[in-house]
């Protein structure tokens, strides 16, 4: 995918995978080498919290049954809910998406010249790919992607084929990529990866 920088002096760089490819670790490592980045699960987090506008379009669309003691959305609980059952996925998509993508945009516009990466899992799902000037797609086997999800979470492997099956394959979005990441390694074959890809952003 060919894009020209909008500016010389500032590079927006789309950063995404799939559910456990690491792209979590690779923002990081772009991070400890200068870019800034802007967070769209952090943002995601920030919009459902309890009196938000979206927090009450979730529990007027999916009930009380998803809340923790203490009035806050219990993710799990809703995750589990929509990852079961694809009309209620996209109704939650429906809800929160727009914000979502809204608050990326002031940020970007907002954000000062360097490189900024955006990193998002569901960029191409929400069709961000046509904002950033390039785009880096983080991929990983699929067994050690689900090997991976199983050490950081209680989520059995149906439940985790469940969420990769719902975002686009990695095969599909290594085609639209400027740049791909292998995390199926080290961590030190990524991090080389990554400095690699910044020297290149940073002379473009």
């Amino acid at each position: 995918m060919k894009r020209q920088s909008r500016n010389k002096k500032r590079v927006v760089v789309g950063l995404t995978g799939s559910f456990g490819s690491g792209k979590t670790t690779v923002a990081r490592l772009f991070k400890s080498a200068g870019a800034r980045i802007i967070d769209a699960d952090s943002i995601a987090h920030r919009v459902i919290k309890p009196s938000t506008r979206i927090y009450k379009k979730i529990i007027n669309a999916f009930g009380k049954n998803i809340l923790n003691k203490d009035r806050t959305i219990n993710r799990h609980k809703l995750a589990k809910l929509v990852f079961n059952n694809k009309d209620l996925l996209e109704r939650l998509n429906k809800i929160m998406h727009p914000e979502i993508i809204r608050i990326i945009k002031a940020k970007l516009k907002a954000a000062p010249a360097g490189i900024i990466v955006l990193d998002e899992p569901l960029l191409i799902e929400k069709g961000l790919e046509k904002i950033v000037d390039k785009l880096i797609v983080v991929t990983i086997t699929r067994e050690r992607q689900i090997e991976r999800i199983r050490q950081k979470t209680d989520l059995k492997r149906q439940e985790i084929l469940k969420r990769i099956n719902a975002q686009i394959p990695l095969s599909r979005k290594a085609r639209l990529a400027d740049f791909i990441i292998d995390n199926s390694g080290t961590i030190e074959e990524t991090k080389k990866q990554v400095m690699a890809i910044r020297r290149l952003l940073w002379k473009s």
